[in-house]
């Protein structure tokens, strides 16, 4: 791509980025793309695919002749398809890193920082994603210091996205992410982010569950729950809208018992699934106790 020039890719990459993942995949037809271009749009389709749960097309798809970066997208879709082969993709990925031809590519870091963040290694996630590169590394790094409650390390990554694009749909996001984990008045910002876009771009599950997360930081959970509810339309199994709707329906003094099903068949290991779970026990513990 010539250096300030428009990118053929824009579209493609901000329908991903907010989760509009089957228009990226049904608009990735672009005319005339260099060679890099061609692979990094190859790659956000195949993550498309992934987020939508297709694993297996993917697996199938990419060929051990693919480049590197479309290698490691791959990686990701093993990892997730089943638990069974996450030792096996986990040291695959750990022998590429090693790799001094292949591993400073940034995807193959991004996928790095992707599964060590799945599998709750913070600090391995940050070894391969700190040194950012491109605006996808800011904004893992952005999510990764959040997980691990460091909103000040978020911040930093937050100023340096902003000073290469400040109107980036990631620098956005991460902007709005950091709104919702400091709390207080910024969530009003954060909604009026999640808002903008809703205007701008097709109403994504993404969009309206950061919205219904404003919704119900700041107490209206009515309006969270119709949000919820248009998500759930679009996308019935998306863990992400049955979470936020157990925990709605909870506030709303509503049944939440379905959504908590739901979640448990199609992600069971959801945190909120595996927490519900522990106080199960815990409770079954305590009732045996004083039988």
């Amino acid at each position: 791509m010539a250096a300030g020039g428009p990118d053929p890719l824009f579209g493609l990459k901000n329908s991903f980025y907010l989760g509009a993942y089957q228009a990226a995949i049904n608009n990735s037809d672009i005319p005339n793309l260099s060679t890099e271009d061609a692979v990094e749009r190859d790659t956000l389709v195949y993550r498309s695919y992934i987020a939508l749960g297709s694993y297996q097309l993917v697996i199938n798809e990419i060929d051990s002749s693919a480049a590197t970066p479309l290698q490691a997208v791959k990686l990701l879709a093993l990892y997730l398809s089943s638990p069974d082969n996450k030792e096996i993709t986990i040291s695959s990925l750990q022998e590429w890193l090693g790799d001094p031809a292949i591993g400073n590519n940034p995807i193959l870091r991004l996928i790095a920082g992707i599964i060590f963040m799945h599998e709750q290694d913070y600090n391995e996630a940050l070894k391969h994603t700190n040194a950012g590169g491109t605006m996808d590394l800011h904004a893992l790094n952005v999510q990764i210091f959040l997980k691990m409650h460091r909103s000040d390390y978020a911040e930093k990554q937050l100023r340096i996205m902003q000073q290469i694009d400040e109107d980036h749909a990631l620098t956005q996001l991460a902007n709005a992410w950091l709104n919702l984990a400091v709390g207080g008045s910024k969530i009003q910002e954060a909604y009026l982010i999640f808002q903008d876009f809703s205007e701008k771009y097709q109403m994504t599950s993404l969009i309206l569950n950061g919205k219904a997360v404003c919704c119900m930081l700041m107490g209206t959970f009515d309006e969270a729950e119709s949000l919820l509810l248009e998500a759930l339309n679009k996308d019935a199994k998306d863990p992400e809208t049955l979470a936020n709707l157990v925990v709605c329906s909870l506030h709303l003094g509503k049944p939440s018992s379905r959504y908590l099903s739901q979640l448990t068949l199609s992600h069971p290991d959801h945190i909120l699934v595996k927490r519900a779970k522990t106080a199960e026990e815990s409770f079954d513990r305590a009732v045996q106790t004083n039988a």
